[in-house]
């Protein structure tokens, strides 16, 4: 994989029914390096810290290989990186070929992916049309959140390397499912319980599914 954007942004009020939100979904593309830390690359605010960001969602690293799909659903001709609120843009890492518990390598930061981006409703406040996070769950093209195992600067053009591959081998994809209900669900879910890379936040939520 190779990084082909970095982006952060900085917390915008939107309106609501009527009541303002704050946001940091708008992020921009930016020169680097970054430094990344634990908490997040410097520079990016995460406005709605029981969603987003914590050391469990410190960076969103979405595939560049999402953009044809979603600009054709969307019916726009070109979008620029970080449009969906990603942080890092990739050349590859695809939802079908990263996994939950995943180790990356960019330069001296090192990355564990923890589990996929469940959208809200201010991505559709984004994207002016509230079907939209329905249609982007369900698709399975979401992107991950990353945890920072070890912080350093980041810049764009470096390469992820992988150092290791989780033994479950759920893909993001797959993880998805277990917010569906479906005949697989609580296989799923099942599985991903037993990752100990699995975001505190996931495993809280997915336990409650467990029939």
């Amino acid at each position: 994989m190779k990084i082909l954007g970095i982006s952060i942004g900085a917390e915008r009020q939107l309106d609501h029914a009527g009541r303002p939100v704050g946001t940091g979904i708008f992020k921009m593309p930016v020169d680097g390096p970054v430094r990344v830390c634990k908490t997040g690359i410097e520079g990016d605010v995460q406005v709605d810290l029981e969603n987003h960001g914590g050391p469990d969602k410190a960076v969103y690293a979405f595939s560049a290989d999402n953009y044809a799909y979603w600009q054709a659903d969307l019916g726009l001709d070109a979008l620029p990186y970080g449009y969906f609120g990603e942080n890092l843009t990739l050349a590859g890492g695809s939802d079908d070929e990263v996994h939950v518990g995943d180790i990356f390598r960019a330069g001296a930061v090192l990355f564990q992916v923890t589990q996929p981006r469940v959208p809200c409703f201010k991505l559709g406040l984004k994207v002016g049309d509230n079907t939209f996070p329905k249609r982007f769950l369900v698709s399975g093209r979401v992107g991950y959140y990353l945890r920072v195992l070890e912080e350093g600067p980041l810049c764009t053009g470096e390469q992820l390397e992988c150092v290791s591959l989780d033994a479950g081998a759920v893909t993001i994809r797959e993880a998805m499912l277990a917010l569906v209900k479906g005949p697989r669900q609580q296989e799923v879910v099942s599985k991903l319980l037993r990752l100990e890379a699995l975001s505190a936040a996931w495993r809280e939520s997915l336990a409650k599914k467990l029939g």
